[in-house]
């Protein structure tokens, strides 16, 4: 009887141990083959996060920053304007104002563009009819931390959908006749200046500008003061002297007007790209871009300066657009006064010493 017994436990043992072991089986099984089905997602993130590591590192912020208040406090900490040695002091004034000639002598030995030298009576005269010299107040007294955002035209800030990120900076500067309408989502719709000359002129800049956007006037030559003042006085057009013709109609409204010192473009071709400012006869001139003077101008007036849409292709690349809108291409930048690669490496200079950062991955 006892054997019996246990026979029929030893039995019972067995068949336990066997169902346990196919169950044990089983769920390795199972483990095996939701592992293997979970691997390309695990995978999946590590790249994600090795890519944004990467781009953080060497090709531009893989997340575009936003533009708080402790951004401006790590910016006066490391004193990024320092680190520029550029051996000059910061200038937050940016526009030429009346007093300038009336209540004390305004020397400048250059001519324009570096200088007002022979343009003194059409600046007076233009001056005269504006009405404020001066920045917003929300923007010019209220703000601790300036955050500003200068947005290039280059076909590199073309998909990134920075449109809503960029609207939440401060200041945000735009230059020439670059669009906004139906490109918002890229580019945002926020302006607070924009830099243009006569020839870079919109028509209407009631189109693709806030109703308080600053229009500011970049004079070249004695032409673009010319063109303003005939504008302002309604007198007649003077057409010769514009490598394009400028509009001849221009809708911006004298409470919009401001000239940009000239002071901004000769330190930026004399400090910042080495530009000689009265080149030898034989020699062609080089004038910095628009693109790289507003960037030097929200150097000095910004305490955080982020930049997207900068950036030309390879001039090889003749066919590669070179704007996010329109159908000009590098061709068409040939000739122009404008020494793009020496542009190129001072701008990875400025990257590189944390003055300025880049809102979009870039080469």
């Amino acid at each position: 009887m006892k054997c019996r017994v246990w026979q029929f436990r030893t039995e019972q043992i067995v068949q336990y141990l066997y169902f346990n072991s196919l169950v044990s089986l089983s769920l390795s099984r199972s483990i095996l083959a939701w592992f293997f089905r979970l691997l390309p997602v695990v995978l999946f993130f590590i790249c994600y996060y090795c890519s944004q590591f990467y781009f953080e590192s060497y090709g531009g912020s893989g997340k575009s920053p936003e533009p708080t208040v402790s951004v401006c406090h790590n910016f006066r900490l490391q004193r990024k304007w320092g680190s520029l040695k550029l051996n000059m002091s910061r200038k937050t004034e940016l526009f030429l104002k009346l007093e300038d000639f009336f209540w004390r002598e305004h020397l400048s030995a250059e001519a324009l563009p570096y200088g007002i030298k022979g343009s003194e009576l059409l600046l007076l005269k233009v001056l005269a009819v504006i009405s404020s010299y001066t920045m917003p107040a929300n923007i010019e007294s209220s703000l601790d931390c300036r955050t500003c955002a200068v947005i290039g035209n280059g076909f590199s800030i073309k998909n990134t959908s920075l449109g809503e990120i960029i609207n939440k900076y401060d200041v945000v500067i735009r230059v020439n006749d670059a669009p906004v309408r139906g490109y918002e989502e890229d580019v945002g719709n926020k302006t607070t200046l924009r830099l243009f000359y006569p020839e870079s002129a919109s028509f209407n800049p009631n189109i693709h500008n806030d109703p308080d956007t600053l229009l500011v006037l970049v004079p070249f030559k004695q032409q673009d003061l010319r063109w303003l003042k005939e504008i302002l006085y309604n007198e007649k057009r003077v057409r010769k002297g514009f490598w394009k013709p400028p509009p001849q109609i221009w809708l911006g409204r004298t409470s919009q007007i401001r000239i940009l010192d000239p002071y901004f473009l000769r330190l930026t071709a004399s400090k910042l790209l080495q530009i000689p400012l009265q080149p030898h006869r034989q020699q062609k001139p080089i004038h910095p871009t628009t693109g790289i003077l507003a960037i030097f101008v929200a150097l000095n007036y910004c305490d955080v300066v982020h930049v997207a849409g900068f950036g030309y292709p390879e001039s090889r690349n003749q066919k590669q657009p070179i704007h996010y809108y329109g159908k000009e291409t590098m061709k068409s930048m040939k000739n122009s006064y404008h020494d793009l690669s020496q542009e190129g490496q001072v701008l990875k200079r400025l990257e590189d010493q944390g003055a300025i950062l880049y809102l979009h991955p870039h080469s």
